[in-house]
């Protein structure tokens, strides 16, 4: 059976794949055999080469070092360089060119920094020394420029424009800032709306030091505290400042008194010297103590060690000057007139005490901020006290001053008008009463103040009365004072705290003391028209009264005598009673209305009746002088307070 042809072609195929396979075995062994003749030529090329990498590699890492100490030789020349500039620099001085100086300062500080830590270089430590030598001189001269600078721009603000930065409100109208108003009391009171309207008012502090001026000097503090030259900047503004601060002050009229010169002072000047304490506290705090902060705070911006201590020890003087004269008249002796005074100090120290705590933050300025404190508590205490002493002088007032006439004692009106005063520092004195009382009502304890204060004097006006010889005139003068009283607190605030009772109840005072002057001032004349023992038993004149009433058992002498009796008696009333004064034209109107009401008809009845009888004897007129309608016209003239010779 013969071979397909598939078979033939699979066989040559298997064939030449054979034949393949060995002519690549054999180019394999070949391939192996030239590379392992290569690598041993490529360890013979490597161990001929070494030599040359080692010399080549040492010339490389020569060529790095001196590409290295050229680096660094060209950054020791340019320091010097530098070096050389900002020395020429530095020698010419910060006065022409302060922003530049003040870099090449920093520069210079940087070479130093430079030197010092290039300890390996042949001349570091003299060009460290130089360059620290040449530091302190530029420091020295920073330190003239600050002085300089601050000395340039460190004056003292004029009264006038410490004034233009007060609110219109505040301004005074003329040359002193705390002169006196019309009724006498310094302007620094305020009532609780003026109050309001001060707390809410706007100051713009002057300006201490122009705004173009303070970053230099900020940046000159910087470089003197960096220096650690501190002390000397702190020394320097201080000089500067507080020179400047306490000239301002002296300039709007502050002045430094001691107790003694307080207490030798006459009342009026004193008065005037506290009205402008108030108004000199209130500018030093507001504007210019806010001012020298604001001042301090950019000049130590970001120099925290500095900046307190340095507003203390420029300000330290000018409070203790202020504060002392505070403390000087809380100590002063106590008396009335001061309470108000001490009210409005202690006002305004409770007014700007806030503004002290913020602008004396910090711990250099404590000292001040509790003298600050201590003398508000001493005001406060020293106020409280006069209020308890004036309550006792009211009540022991043993002045010999009489009203002759029976009108308002000036007791009276000098402690009704205190208490009218007090009620214009309601807000101020229920801040006061705080202070000393824990707990209750502070309208209440003002109250019960005011309502001492009115016992007392009612008291000593009952005491004053005895010294009236004459009942009615006693009667007169309690019913006047006690109607002023009423009148006084109807027409006030008081009203509102002393309530409608107190009103009402001495009221009935007032017409208590008006009924017991009527029954003691007419009870005599008023017997004399009476028909009580007008009868005789004979020899009595008969005749018909003009009322129709039998006169038959009455005496015609005793009706003359009777006439003649009425007619002295009302004379010398009208002749005393003229000259006596009740003030108020309501009351006085009324209290001739309620004698009228009972002289009057008792006098037409007992002319009625007894008046024929003198009809047919001689000289009637004599006897009824007056008709009713004239008693009318000159009852019209009593508590006048007319001197004798105005009288009829």
């Amino acid at each position: 059976m013969g071979v397909s042809p598939a078979m033939e072609t699979l066989t040559e195929k298997a064939n030449y794949l054979r034949e393949s396979l060995n002519k690549s075995n054999t180019i394999t062994e070949s391939m192996v055999s030239i590379l392992g003749s290569f690598d041993n030529r490529l360890s013979l090329l490597e161990t001929a080469m070494r030599p040359t990498q080692v010399r080549t590699h040492a010339i490389r890492v020569a060529h790095e070092n001196i590409d290295k100490t050229l680096k660094s030789a060209e950054v020791i020349i340019n320091q010097f360089d530098l070096y050389r500039k900002v020395e020429n620099r530095i020698q010419k001085g910060p006065h022409e060119d302060l922003e530049n100086y003040l870099q090449a300062v920093d520069q210079l500080r940087n070479i130093g920094n430079f030197f010092g830590s290039n300890k390996n270089f042949k001349r570091g430590d003299g060009a460290a020394n130089n360059t620290s030598s040449l530091l302190a001189k530029a420091i020295l001269k920073l330190e003239e420029e600050f002085k300089e600078l601050l000395n340039a721009y460190s004056k003292a603000v004029e009264p006038q424009q410490l004034f233009n930065c007060l609110p219109n409100s505040l301004r005074p109208s003329s040359g002193s800032p705390g002169h006196q108003g019309e009724d006498g009391k310094s302007q620094s009171a305020t009532s609780d709306h003026q109050a309001k309207s001060v707390e809410n008012a706007v100051y713009t502090p002057p300006t201490l030091i122009p705004p173009r001026i303070l970053p230099l000097l900020h940046n000159l503090a910087k470089q003197l505290v960096q220096a650690g030259r501190q002390q000397q900047a702190l020394k320097i503004y201080r000089e500067a400042r507080s020179s400047a601060l306490e000239e301002s002050l002296e300039k709007l009229g502050v002045e430094k008194l001691s107790k003694d010169d307080v207490q030798k002072m006459q009342w009026e000047a004193l008065e005037h010297k506290i009205g402008n304490w108030i108004h000199y506290m209130r500018i030093a705090v507001k504007l210019l103590f806010a001012g020298e902060r604001k001042v301090c705070d950019q000049i130590f911006d970001g120099i925290d060690s500095l900046k307190d201590q340095c507003f203390a020890e420029v300000t330290s003087n000018s409070v203790a000057m202020l504060l002392s004269f505070g403390e000087a008249i809380a100590k002063s002796k106590r008396s009335p007139e001061k309470l108000f005074v001490l009210l409005d100090m202690y006002e305004i120290m409770c007014e700007l005490q806030s503004e002290i705590e913020t602008i004396f933050e910090g711990k250099a300025c404590s000292e001040m901020r509790e003298s600050a404190v201590s003398l508000t508590k001493r005001l406060a205490q020293t106020a409280r006290d006069t209020f308890g002493d004036f309550e006792e002088a009211v009540e022991k007032d043993t002045t010999k001053t009489t009203v002759h006439d029976g009108t308002v004692h000036p007791l009276t009106s000098y402690v009704i008008n205190y208490v009218k005063f007090l009620f214009d520092y309601q807000s101020t004195l229920k801040q006061l009463f705080q202070e000393f009382e824990t707990g209750g009502e502070t309208n209440s304890q003002l109250a019960s103040v005011t309502m001492r204060i009115m016992q007392a004097l009612q008291s000593n006006l009952d005491m004053k009365s005895k010294q009236y010889k004459d009942p009615a005139l006693m009667y007169l003068f309690l019913m006047n004072n006690i109607h002023y009283m009423v009148r006084s607190v109807r027409r006030s605030e008081a009203k509102d705290l002393l309530g409608d009772d107190w009103v009402q109840r001495h009221r009935r005072i007032v017409q208590q003391n008006a009924n017991q002057y009527k029954r003691v001032a007419w009870a005599k004349i008023l017997q004399s028209l009476s028909t009580q023992g007008l009868s005789s038993s004979g020899g009595g004149s008969s005749a018909m009264g003009s009322d129709g009433t039998s006169t038959s058992n009455v005496s015609r002498a005793t009706v003359k005598e009777r006439f003649r009796s009425f007619n002295m008696q009302f004379e010398e009333l009208y002749q005393r009673q003229s000259q006596w004064t009740v003030p108020d034209p309501e009351l006085r109107e009324s209290l001739r209305l309620a004698v009228a009401e009972v002289l009057l008809p008792a006098y037409r009845s007992f002319i009625k009746r007894f008046g024929p009888l003198l009809d047919n004897g001689k000289n009637p007129q004599k006897y009824a002088k007056y008709t009713a309608e004239d008693l009318d016209q000159m009852l019209g003239e009593f508590f006048e307070g007319k001197p004798g010779e105005q009288k009829r």
